[in-house]
């Protein structure tokens, strides 16, 4: 099997970039949940689906061939819906949480209307749901890729920041920190990996992979760093080894890798609660 993925170049694409998402997507997804944001990843994906559905018509009706690709206009509205939701922020000041159903519903109903619009779901809409291991093209590796090394570079440029903004977001821009400005930059950042990883774990469920190994390692870490480390450890695991299975039961990756996840995160409880008895 390991052969396989080796020798095919694309099992080598997805197995390359879900190594990419399963490092950047957990990293993410710790400053995430500190701060209370994890809806935002569902509301972006369901925004994404309105790109990829978006674009998908297009190619249909106006563009034949396969002129556009649905990662880009997926991008383009998974970072347009960012800067809303940061936008309604500012206007419900006092209820801020409630930016993120409000761009969850209008992505998914957006959505719903462009997949009508283009006669229902095809083969391509169902890969970008669930995932898919031949879905990855060497295109869309460099893409990941990109997206991977900004988001490095990045989080280790703005590591204290980050770190501050997550504990004590009213400290930070009380020392004179462009907290607004930052937070601008993480949510683009996580509005690109949704994109990025709908090819490998699918739309629908790749915000599991934000929360889940960080909900497993915050049980069993001491430290933020020893969170962030074991939250890219359990990423890593649920997204290899979730791709490698599907490929061996004919699976889906998607589903497959947050079944993994929830193993892992069921297992850390379990261990948790059996080194406190």
């Amino acid at each position: 099997m390991i052969q396989d993925f080796l020798q095919y170049d694309f099992l080598r694409n997805a197995l390359y970039a879900g190594i990419l998402i399963g490092l950047v997507a957990p990293l993410l997804g710790v400053f995430v949940v500190i701060r209370r944001l994890s809806l935002i990843a569902d509301a972006l994906s369901h925004v994404t689906l309105s790109g990829i559905a978006a674009s998908l018509l297009l190619e249909k009706t106006v563009f034949p061939g396969g002129f556009l690709n649905p990662l880009y206009m997926g991008m383009a509205f998974s970072i347009g819906g960012a800067l809303l939701i940061e936008r309604l922020r500012n206007v419900y000041k006092h209820y801020q949480e409630l930016a993120v159903p409000i761009i969850l519903s209008a992505g998914i109903g957006l959505g719903v209307i462009f997949i009508s619009l283009a006669n229902g779901f095809n083969t391509d809409l169902f890969n970008y749901l669930f995932g898919s291991v031949s879905a990855v093209s060497g295109s869309d590796l460099l893409v990941v890729a990109g997206i991977a090394v900004l988001v490095l570079a990045v989080t280790l440029l703005l590591y204290k920041e980050l770190f501050l903004l997550s504990f004590d977001e009213e400290y930070a821009s009380a020392t004179g920190l462009r907290a607004k400005w930052i937070h601008f930059v993480f949510i683009v950042l996580v509005a690109l990996v949704i994109a990025a990883s709908m090819r490998v774990v699918g739309i629908l469920l790749v915000s599991s992979l934000m929360t889940l190994p960080v909900a497993a390692s915050i049980r069993i870490a001491r430290g933020f760093k020893q969170t962030v480390l074991f939250a890219v450890l359990f990423g890593e695991l649920a997204v290899v080894g979730g791709l490698m299975l599907s490929y061996q039961l004919d699976l889906a990756p998607g589903g497959t890798i947050v079944m993994i996840s929830v193993l892992v995160l069921i297992g850390a409880i379990l261990w948790k609660k059996k080194k406190t008895a």
